[in-house]
């Protein structure tokens, strides 16, 4: 029996499975209808959190074990494409920040993701499995967390790999650090957006002219014409005053369209569409920002309140069953009863 809690190792990953997917009350529901029991959610909160931490242990020492230069073992069949996307979920703390303004926080999730890759043409690039990694810690320790995975899913031996990402500000720091990438791709789909906050900006919401020109800019950027949407941009900015001024709130266009000028500059390198498309890449991050929502499901309901001790247990039990690669199946057939 789990030494963290009274229960048979079945009836252990049961609990662990409905606390990793439903809120604790709807979880202690569902076994009652099933065990014809009388669990209340704080019982099944004190168990999954007990049994959640001993898979956090076991995942820190693999991180601890990286650092010291011990890799994880790659899979047999080297993957032909792998593809590495990072972005931020939302859980609310039961104390406000230490501004003293918000008790929401970030969760930071990661995603490997084996592809066939497409052929330039009619056939896309097919997905094929999908594994992730949720924290609610820093970066540094995510970064650490995220290589450990990516090794795992054969980062050394894929043919290629590439890493798909919004540009967000703690994202781009750590691929940096932490990967070597034959490529880094901006969301296709951020980006086309950051292009409408321009027209809008420029032209006004729901107006004609503010589409036809996001229309015009878009075509350019899919035709990997970033040079032009930067030109086109600045071009509109300098109309409209240049820099931003201290006095100019955050969505005025001034600061729009710096901000964004800024940003396609940036990233200009990361967003060569017509060659991700002819390598058969994808070019949207849509399994980060899936998976980001079933993590979301979970831990970001506005009446839960969690603290980082209670919540990390929880966010590392749901990663492990929405991977795709049979993980928590083999975690509790091979998990030993007293993990010290």
């Amino acid at each position: 029996m789990p030494s963290e809690a009274n229960l048979s190792p079945r009836a252990a990953e049961r609990v662990c499975r409905e606390s990793g997917q439903k809120t604790f009350d709807e979880a202690a529901k569902s076994l009652n209808v099933d065990w014809q029991t009388t669990l209340d959610g704080k019982q099944l909160q004190r168990w999954s959190e007990g049994l959640g931490r001993a898979m956090v242990v076991r995942r820190d020492r693999q991180s601890q074990a990286y650092r010291e230069g011990h890799y994880p073992q790659g899979p047999a069949n080297a993957p032909q494409l792998l593809v590495i996307g990072m972005d931020g979920g939302r859980w609310q703390g039961r104390e406000k920040d230490a501004d003293g303004d918000s008790r929401w926080r970030e969760d930071k999730v990661l995603t490997v993701s084996s592809y066939v890759p497409g052929n330039g043409g009619d056939r896309k690039p097919q997905a094929l499995v999908r594994t992730q990694v949720a924290t609610s810690r820093d970066a540094g320790a995510f970064g650490t967390m995220a290589r450990v995975e990516a090794e795992r899913r054969g980062y050394r031996q894929a043919q290629t790999v590439i890493a798909i990402g919004d540009g967000g500000n703690w994202i781009d720091p750590l691929l940096e650090r932490e990967f070597r990438v034959r490529q880094r791709v901006i969301d296709w789909y951020h980006a086309s957006e950051h292009l409408w906050d321009c027209a809008k900006a420029i032209h006004g919401p729901q107006t004609p002219a503010a589409a036809a020109l996001a229309e015009r800019l878009e075509a350019w950027l899919w035709d990997g014409k970033v040079a032009q949407v930067i030109e086109s941009l600045s071009e509109h900015a300098a109309r409209l005053g240049g820099e931003p001024q201290a006095t100019d709130p955050p969505q005025h266009p001034r600061r729009v369209l710096s901000q964004n000028v800024g940003y396609f500059t940036r990233h200009q390198g990361h967003m060569d569409y017509p060659t991700y498309r002819a390598n058969g890449w994808p070019i949207g991050s849509g399994e980060t920002e899936a998976a980001v929502k079933q993590f979301n499901k979970r831990v970001k309901g506005t009446e839960q309140f969690w603290t980082e001790a209670g919540i990390e247990p929880i966010l590392c039990l749901r990663a492990t069953w929405l991977s795709e690669d049979e993980r928590w199946h083999r975690y509790w057939q091979n998990r030993p009863a007293y993990v010290k």
